[in-house]
C-alpha cells in the first residue's frame, strides 16, 4: 500500500509541475494592441493642443474667435484619428488568461482518465502469494502452497494418467527445489504407478544419490539397470550408469556406458568431448589394474583419431630394484608402479606399468603404447624422467608414506637405466 501511495504522490507532483510550465507564461503574458496604443497617443496629442490654446487664450495671445474655432478643428481631429476613447480607458480582456484557466482544469483532468483508460491500476498491487512461484517450461512449481495443495489432492484421488503425471511433477519439482527426500517419496509413488517408465527410474535413482550423500553406488545403480533394461538408449541412464560404475571401480562398464552415449549423441553435441575425455580416463585407470590390458582389448577400440602409434625409438628399458633397508615398510602385496613422465611440463605420465612387490627386482620396457592420453607420450618429450614407486594407495598419483626411486633426467629411447626404490614420500 505504501508504494502504492508513493506513485500517486509522484504523479500529482509531476502533474502539477506540468500544469505551471503550461499556464504561468499564458498567465503572464500581457495583450499588445497596436491600434489602441495608437489612439491613445492621438488623443494625449490633441489633449496637450488644447491645454496649450487655453492657456494662450488666458495670456490674450489668442482672441475668443481663434479659440473657438481652435477647438472645433481639434474636435473633428477627434473623431477622425481617434476611433474609440473607450479604448484607452477600459483595457481589452486578454485571452491568453482564459486559456491559462481552460488549460489549468484540462490538463489534470485528461491525463487521470488517459491513465485510468490505458495503464494498468494493479500494477503496484502484491500478487497474491500462490501467483508469486510460477510453473517453468518443464512444469517445475516453486510455490510452497501449491506443492502441498497438489500432493494432497494427489494423496486422495484414484490411480489415473493424471495422477501419474502430477506424481512426477511434483518429484522434479522437489527436485528442482534440493528437497532430495520429498522427491524420493515422490518418486517411490511412481514406481508403483508406472514401473515400466524408463526416465521414471533414471530421475528416481538421480534423487535417491542425491539424498544419500550424492553416491549412486547401490540403490540407485539398480535403478539405472532397469531404467537401461527398459530403454538401453536412454542417455541421461547411460551417462550416470558410467558414473556410477566409475564409482565402484568398474571402468569397463564405465567405458561400455559412456562409447554408447557418445554414439547416440550428435557430433556436436556440447559435453561430447567431456564424455569422451571420461572414456579415457576410465581406459588408464583400467590399463593399470591387474588384467586390465586383456579387458581393454575386448573392448571395443578407439577411433583412428584417438589410437596411439608407437614409436619404438622412443622406448626406454633398464630394471627396478627395492633397497633392503626398505623391506619392512612393504609387503609383497603392495602395488608398484614405474612410470615416465615430462622433466618440466605436465605431471601426468607419459607411460605406465604396474607390477607388485613380490615381483621384485625386474626388467621393464616404458612405449608409447602405455601412453595414457594420445597427445602425452614419450616420444613427444625430449627430456623425461622415470620413476618407481611402492604405491600405499594403489594409484599412480604419489602419497604421502609411498617409496620411490627416480632416474634423472635422460632422452626417450635410454636403454639399460638402473633404479633402486630407496627413498620415502614425505
Amino acid at each position: 500500500m505504501t508504494l502504492t501511495i508513493t506513485f500517486w504522490l509522484i504523479c500529482a507532483a509531476m502533474l502539477l509541475l506540468g500544469v505551471l510550465f503550461v499556464v504561468v507564461p499564458l498567465w503572464r503574458g500581457k495583450v499588445t494592441n497596436n491600434e489602441v496604443l495608437r489612439d491613445a497617443a492621438n488623443l494625449d496629442i490633441l489633449r496637450d493642443q488644447s491645454s496649450e490654446m487655453t492657456a494662450d487664450l488666458n495670456n490674450d495671445l489668442l482672441t475668443p474667435a481663434a479659440f473657438e474655432e481652435g477647438q472645433q478643428e481639434l474636435q473633428a481631429r477627434l473623431l477622425s484619428e481617434v476611433k474609440s476613447t473607450q479604448a484607452v480607458i477600459a483595457a481589452p480582456r486578454n485571452p491568453a488568461k482564459v486559456l491559462a484557466m481552460v488549460l489549468a482544469v484540462l490538463i489534470p483532468v485528461a491525463s487521470v482518465g488517459l491513465y485510468y483508460k490505458l495503464g494498468r491500476l494493479d500494477a503496484l498491487l502484491p500478487a497474491p502469494k500462490e501467483q508469486i512461484s510460477t510453473t517453468e517450461g518443464s512444469g517445475i512449481i516453486r510455490s510452497e502452497t501449491a506443492l502441498a495443495s497438489l500432493e494432497k489432492k494427489l494423496a486422495s484421488t484414484p490411480d489415473t494418467p493424471e495422477k501419474i503425471e502430477g506424481w512426477l511433477q511434483l518429484g522434479r519439482s522437489y527436485a528442482e527445489l534440493k528437497r532430495y527426500a520429498d522427491a524420493v517419496r515422490a518418486y517411490e509413488h511412481l514406481a508403483k504407478l508406472a514401473p515400466n517408465e524408463s526416465q521414471m527410474w533414471t530421475e528416481y535413482a538421480d534423487a535417491y544419490a542425491m539424498n544419500k550423500g550424492q553416491t549412486l553406488v547401490g540403490e540407485p545403480t539398480k535403478f539405472l539397470d532397469k531404467a537401461l533394461a527398459l530403454d538401453p538408449k536412454n542417455t541421461t541412464a547411460l551417462a550416470l550408469s558410467g558414473s556410477a560404475a566409475m564409482e565402484r571401480g568398474d571402468y569397463s562398464a564405465a567405458i561400455i556406458h559412456w562409447q554408447d552415449l557418445v554414439n547416440l549423441l550428435p557430433a556436436d553435441y556440447p559435453d561430447v568431448q567431456m564424455i569422451k575425455d571420461g572414456i579415457k580416463t576410465a581406459r588408464e585407470y583400467l590399463a593399470v589394474q591387474p588384467g586390465g590390458k586383456e579387458k581393454l582389448a575386448k573392448l571395443p577400440t578407439l577411433p583412428e583419431a584417438e589410437r596411439i602409434v608407437p614409436n619404438p625409438q622412443a622406448a626406454v628399458s633398464g630394471k627396478v630394484a627395492l633397497s633392503p633397508a626398505l623391506l619392512s615398510k612393504v609387503s609383497p602385496d603392495d602395488t608398484v608402479f614405474i612410470l615416465a613422465r615430462a622433466a618440466t611440463g605436465p605431471k601426468m605420465p607419459l607411460a605406465v606399468l604396474r607390477k607388485q612387490v613380490k615381483d621384485l627386482p625386474l626388467t621393464f620396457t616404458l612405449d608409447d603404447s602405455m601412453a595414457m592420453q594420445p597427445q602425452l607420450k614419450l616420444s613427444g618429450f625430449d627430456q623425461i624422467v622415470v620413476v618407481a614407486r611402492v604405491s600405499k594407495s594403489g594409484t599412480p598419483m604419489a602419497t604421502s608414506g609411498d617409496l620411490e626411486g627416480m632416474t634423472a633426467e635422460i632422452k626417450p629411447g635410454t636403454k639399460g637405466l638402473n633404479i633402486v626404490i630407496d627413498q620415502q614420500v614425505k
